[in-house]
């Protein structure tokens, strides 16, 4: 009969063990944050329904007054990137005149100043594209309401990065995995942190931070504090 060492088998037992709870805990982790992304899928789906509904009679005055003064097309569908990647058309009402891309390249060919602040954040202030009443809509975030649709096709989450175009992609960096690791969203922690007064570099580090710190619990206060964002119209352009 083997003499029993209970100090080497305990020490066996104790290192099986730490494996064993180890994988469970990972496991468990697993489970945890799959039904965390589920609640939040259909937390995003039923607010986004409640929304529309809500928002309805505001919509049709916006479309009626969009086609009265702008013309068709009322709504526009921008190719953005999603999670895990996948391309999808992003829709916002119409704030750009028609033949934007034309305007945008004679404008950053005439004003090197311009350009350099088109290359360091895609962005412009004065953007010679924007129609006088959408500018409005931007700066009220009214031009992103029809996003909600994005939402309830399970493109979009109401909270998270803000979808970006293939050309951003490089600005991002080695962060672009983190971006692609969840479901671009309509509000977000760049949002209500200045938007856009603050540099490129400084949104990446946001939404870094919001996707590896991201809780259900934290895309509700998200989603109080846009509220106040929207309506003061911080930082928006």
């Amino acid at each position: 009969m083997r003499e029993i060492d209970l100090g080497r088998d305990f020490d066996e037992l104790n290192g099986t063990d730490s494996s064993l709870i180890s994988r469970r805990s990972a496991a468990r982790r697993d489970i945890s944050s799959f039904a965390s992304d589920w609640l939040k899928c259909g937390l995003d789906v039923v607010l986004a329904v409640v929304g529309l509904i809500l928002l309805s009679p505001m919509i049709l005055m916006v479309m009626a007054i969009l086609l009265f003064i702008q013309g068709r097309p009322i709504v526009v569908a921008h190719t953005r990137i999603g999670k895990g990647g996948r391309r999808f058309p992003c829709l916002k009402f119409r704030t750009m005149v028609t033949d934007g891309a034309d305007v945008l390249l004679r404008h950053l060919a005439a004003n090197p100043r311009a350009r350099a602040e088109w290359n360091a954040g895609r962005k412009l202030r004065d953007d010679p594209r924007v129609t006088p009443l959408g500018r409005f809509l931007r700066r009220s975030s009214i031009d992103e309401i029809p996003q909600l649709i994005n939402v309830i096709r399970g493109q979009m989450s109401l909270v998270g990065p803000r979808p970006i175009v293939a050309s951003e992609v490089e600005l991002y960096g080695p962060y672009f995995g983190y971006y692609t690791q969840v479901r671009p969203g309509l509000t977000g922690l760049w949002q209500v942190s200045g938007r856009s007064n603050t540099s490129y570099s400084a949104r990446v580090e946001l939404d870094v931070r919001y996707i590896t710190e991201r809780t259900i619990w934290g895309d509700l206060i998200i989603m109080l504090k846009t509220i106040p964002a929207v309506l003061q119209l911080r930082g928006s352009c």
